[in-house]
């Protein structure tokens, strides 16, 4: 059974790359947000294994967008991803509920595994945090 995922991120060629990728590795996407708000939208409409999360979007940015899904749905577990990886940003993150971090740019099977991890996890796993 693949893993549904939503992607949440407002750079289109992120999500053109991200369903390639995610069709060789049993990885489903079931939903495209541009902003932060989409993604609370999708989240609560899709009910996903997994969201990656960017940081930096309109509207709602990931953090906001992250806080509000895991009130709603405590259960979601969420992959933040930015440039930024400072310590304290990343804290931030994780004091939110999300369950990883990953730094961009990635690597496809860095992802890839991080996201089957992560849909397993029941917190954030220092071990999957990629600098």
């Amino acid at each position: 059974m693949k893993l549904r995922v939503v992607v949440a991120d407002d750079a289109a060629f992120i999500h053109e790359v991200l369903t390639h990728l995610f069709s060789f590795n049993d990885l489903m996407i079931v939903g495209h947000a541009y902003d932060g708000q989409e993604a609370v939208d999708l989240v609560l409409q899709e009910r996903p294994d997994v969201v990656l999360m960017d940081v930096v979007m309109p509207k709602k940015n990931g953090l906001e967008a992250t806080r509000e899904i895991l009130q709603k749905r405590p259960e979601t577990k969420i992959i933040a991803c930015s440039t930024v990886t400072d310590e304290n940003f990343i804290m931030q993150f994780i004091e939110a509920g999300c369950c990883n971090f990953i730094a961009k740019p990635f690597s496809g099977q860095e992802l890839v595994e991080m996201i089957k991890k992560s849909a397993g996890s029941v917190g954030f796993s220092d071990s999957a945090y990629s600098r």
